[in-house]
């Protein structure tokens, strides 16, 4: 990690249950749990705001400190999210030291705009937005920079630059981000398809027609 490990604020649950979770989360607390490392389940709440901050900040390890008291180091194991996916409703955290190896999902940061997505019609694909890594706990990144300023036609997991002692657990020739290509045949189509479709009416054209033959069946009547 290239950073301090942030510290937050929490306090022991003395309930547990869907109707006190609910009323946490109106209050602006989210509850959670610390579990692992041999050591008894401790449910938690902890303050909202300042625990989104952090996760938006990429934090996967975060020091809780319990109470004023105890002070857990913990990885970010799980969130749960409302049925509308825009609220965390509960935290899972697992115990650790920051020598130990952990498995994690690391965010992808793009830069850059290869030549190829600049043609007319070939489209820029995203693979990926995370990339599952194993290293120490101390040396998680909070994200993996990804230039695709000189991308030809794909980027693969194999060319993506790692932090020393972060390994990619994905296989290297898995595809992060690719060109997809128009074919020439396709432009040509669809540019007929629209000068086709932009033919100009002429007013009235089609009403004269439509007199025309209404005129034709009323003289063959009589």
């Amino acid at each position: 990690m290239s950073h301090e490990t942030p510290t937050i604020a929490a306090n022991q649950r003395q309930q547990v249950g869907t109707r006190y979770a609910r009323r946490l989360r109106q209050a602006g607390r989210i509850p959670a749990v610390i579990y692992g490392h041999g050591k008894d389940p401790m449910a938690i709440e902890m303050d909202e705001k300042e625990t989104l901050t952090q996760l938006h900040m990429g934090s996967h390890v975060i020091n809780i400190d319990v109470d004023g008291g105890s002070v857990e180091t913990c990885l970010v194991k799980d969130l749960q999210f409302g049925y509308l996916g825009d609220n965390v409703i509960h935290l899972d955290l697992t115990r650790v030291n920051l020598d130990e190896e952990v498995t994690v999902n690391v965010q992808l940061n793009f830069s850059g705009s290869p030549e190829a997505s600049k043609k007319p019609g070939n489209i820029l694909v995203f693979d990926m937005n995370e990339l599952e890594v194993r290293c120490k706990v101390r040396d998680i990144p909070e994200e993996i920079k990804v230039d695709l300023g000189n991308m030809l036609e794909s980027y693969n997991v194999g060319e993506l630059t790692l932090p020393d002692g972060v390994e990619a657990l994905t296989e290297p020739e898995t595809s992060v981000a690719r060109i997809q290509f128009v074919q020439e045949e396709d432009l040509d189509q669809e540019a007929a398809e629209i000068e086709g479709d932009s033919s100009p009416e002429v007013i009235g054209e089609s009403d004269a027609k439509a007199d025309g033959d209404g005129g034709g069946e009323e003289s063959s009547s009589d």
